[in-house]
């Protein structure tokens, strides 16, 4: 049986570049977000996991879902799968990082080699779209 890890992601892209973070003790980038707890739907996780990672509050009247993205983590054995539900939002407050994060990055389309399968799914569909560049 494939494990599905269920997640919701923040797509914040400006002048052409994609706000991605670095979780404390990892060594990769991701979109930022997070695993759902429990029962919360997609907006509630959303909000929650970007005001503990950077600090930000997300206007949750503005939030709209751009696409679910899923791909194999490469790195887990079993066969498991992410599912990546990605929204962009705007937000209040400063950009800045938790404890939980050691450091945000704004990436272009170059940077892809250095996200996970699923964000590289979406760094392709914003490319596409002519957002990143």
């Amino acid at each position: 049986m494939t494990i599905l890890i269920d997640t919701v992601a923040w797509v914040r892209v400006e002048s052409g570049r994609i706000l991605c973070a670095r979780p404390r003790g990892k060594d990769v980038f991701y979109i930022p977000g997070g695993k759902r707890e429990g029962a919360e739907t997609d907006l509630e996780t959303l909000l929650r996991e970007i005001k503990e990672e950077l600090t930000v509050l997300l206007d949750p009247g503005s939030a709209l879902h751009v696409g679910t993205y899923e791909a194999e983590v490469p790195d887990l054995p079993g066969g498991a799968v992410v599912r990546m539900s990605c929204y962009t939002a705007d937000y209040r407050g400063t950009l800045a990082v938790s404890a939980e994060i050691e450091e945000m990055a704004w990436f272009s389309y170059a940077d892809r080699p250095s996200v996970p399968p699923v964000d590289q799914l979406l760094f392709d569909d914003l490319k596409a779209a002519g957002e990143l560049r």
